[in-house]
Formats: C-alpha cells, structure tokens, sequence
C-alpha cells in the first residue's frame, strides 16, 4: 500500500457503531486500536509542545492568549487519547515521560521548530493541521469503540476555534506583500509534512476493519487537500502539487523523526526524568 491510498471500500464486517467497549476487544482489534489512538495522542501533544514556545512571543496580547488557549486544548486532547490508552493497560509514563523517542508515531508537521520570526510558520502550521484533526475527528463520530465515541465532541467543538484563528491570521497576514511571501516559504516548507498525517501505518486494514474509523485515509487526504488548497490560493498562494512534493526523509508515522524531535523530547521530559515521582513529596518538618 502506499502512502497516500488506503482501502476506500467499507469492510463489510465492520461492526455497528458504538457496539464495542474494552472488554469485547480481540487482541488483534486491541493492537489496531493501540495505533489509532498514539496517533491522535502524539499528534496532538507534540502539537502543543511547540505551540508553548510562543507563550509571550506571539505578536499582540490577544493572539499570546489565543495560542495558549490552542496549546492547552491540544494538551487536553491529548489527554483524552492516552486515558484511552490507559485503559487498555499502558502508564502514563509509558505513553508519555518514559518513551523511547522512535516509538512516538506523530506526523513531521507538528516536530518541526519554527522559523526565525516564524508567526507566519505556526498560522500555516496550525491551519494545515487542525483542519486535518477535524477531518479525522468527524471521521471518528460514528466509531465501533464506544469509550472513543464518547470523547469525539468535545474535541470536535473546540477545534472549531482553532481553525477560526488560524484563518482570521491568514487573512491578515496575506494582506500584506511581505507578509505573503514568508507565508509562501512557509507552505513551501510544510506542505510535504502535512502530508504525514494521512500516511497508513501497519494496522490500517485492521482499523477500518472494526470499525474504529470509517473513513479510509486516502479519502479523508482528498477532503482535506479540498479544503486547504482553495482556501490558500484564494489567499494568493501557491501550494505544491501533492504528488510532486519531495517526500522529507522522516516519516513520523513510522517511528522515524527529524533530529529536532529528539531535541525537543528531551526538554519536555527533563524535570519528569530528574524528580523521584515513586517518592512523594514531603513538606518540610512533617514526619517521615
């Protein structure tokens, strides 16, 4: 298979939907979930990580807020994917603080540092990817793992704000010539790594099989180059033909980053690798 096609025909003995919970899960299904929600988790907590790094530096006051408002939906988006995981037996540690950098599953879009005075870099970044997490979330509101159906909408709503932001930035930023032109280099620059959010991984078939999503990958990939691509050429940009695209070395999906990503997973789990969290914390004078 490759990386832009997935099954477009509905596996005929997908189940019904909401009909599974944990217990119902054969190991096979269990695994094929495993995939699809350290997608989602990953993709959404590496998101946020880097959208921490505008905190102060963002360009006004309102827009500071905006973003840290995104940064900590994402965060708790995340959070909703890896209590799933939880449930399925993981720690937190394992999904998160003690995870070996190559087995993180995240698309390349969201490792990437941002430019040099790169405002113009997150509003594309974070258009490019929330209107990608609408399309997978929509394509998870009729799922067969009931406990994934009940946290969609949440998620759903408040990604609504997040592509408004990043379009209301668009607008402005486009209307400006120099401000088009570092909007330009920086679709250049990330339009191939959107693209990783779509690629397959290995359980794919199985995914679609039970039921966890409907929608094939290929299919959500064409809903959204439908979406993205008139929207920024009516901004005046160009984006690249997504079958000429270079396709950037690191894949993401397949446990392969670029070297930032290690960087910047070394500074998320610094204070988690230095503090004894097996050793509560004690208050000074109080008995041991």
């Amino acid at each position: 298979m490759s990386e832009s096609d997935a099954p477009d025909d509905e596996p005929a003995d997908a189940p019904a939907a909401a009909s599974l919970d944990r217990d119902d899960l054969t190991p096979a299904q269990q695994v094929a979930l495993e995939e699809l929600l350290f997608r989602l988790a990953d993709d959404e907590f590496v998101h946020a990580e880097r959208l921490t790094e505008w905190q102060i530096f963002a360009p006004t006051i309102e827009s500071d807020l905006a973003l840290a408002n995104v940064a900590q939906d994402e965060f708790g988006h995340a959070r909703l994917w890896y209590d799933l995981l939880q449930e399925l037996g993981y720690t937190e540690e394992e999904c998160i603080w003690r995870r070996p950098a190559d087995d993180w599953t995240h698309a390349t879009l969201v490792e990437r540092p941002f430019a040099d005075d790169g405002w113009d870099d997150a509003i594309v970044r974070t258009y490019l990817y929330d209107v990608a997490e609408r399309i997978r979330l929509e394509a998870l509101v009729d799922t067969s793992y009931a406990p994934l159906a009940d946290r969609v909408g949440k998620a759903l709503a408040e990604e609504e704000y997040h592509r408004e932001h990043a379009l209301s930035w668009l607008e402005r930023l486009a209307s400006d010539d120099d401000a088009r032109e570092r909007l330009q280099a920086a679709v250049d620059d990330l339009f191939p790594h959107a693209l990783s959010v779509f690629y397959p991984g290995e359980r794919e078939d199985a995914i679609r099989a039970a039921g966890f999503r409907r929608e094939s990958l290929a299919s959500m990939r064409e809903e959204w180059l439908d979406t993205v691509v008139p929207t920024l050429e009516g901004y005046g940009l160009v984006v690249p033909e997504p079958d000429e695209v270079d396709r950037p070395e690191a894949r993401g999906r397949d446990g392969s980053h670029t070297d930032e990503w290690f960087d910047l997973r070394e500074a998320f789990t610094e204070t988690h690798r230095e503090v004894d969290f097996e050793t509560p914390a004690r208050l000074r004078g109080e008995e041991a």
